[in-house]
């Protein structure tokens, strides 16, 4: 059974919005996630197979295949990753907002 949350880490975010921030008509493959993320592939691709698992990206493999280099495995983020990205972010502004506002005035 896939997992429905997804630890929201520095790293993970990062390749997160790399894939948001992506030309839908030209998505981004493992290695070129690691360039644009400044990451290593022991990194990104750990998190991509979570990602994935967890059905909040799509990887396609690239057709037809190219004759002059491997073909490459393409990522998108899904409706689903979107929207659970997108509610992860909000649950954590509302909690650093809440956070600061329950912090005591100093008095000069």
């Amino acid at each position: 059974m896939a997992p429905s949350r997804i630890r929201l880490t520095t790293t993970t975010r990062l390749v997160l919005d790399a894939l948001l921030d992506a030309d839908p008509g030209d998505p981004p493959w493992g290695y070129r996630l690691c360039e644009i993320t400044g990451l290593g592939p022991g990194t990104v691709y750990p998190i991509l197979e979570r990602l994935e698992t967890a059905g909040w990206v799509a990887g396609t493999w690239e057709h037809p295949k190219p004759d002059d280099r491997p073909a490459r495995r393409t990522y998108t983020v899904t409706g689903t990753g979107r929207l659970a990205y997108a509610e992860a972010k909000a649950a954590k502004a509302h909690r650093q907002t809440a956070r600061f506002a329950l912090r005591p005035r100093m008095e000069a």
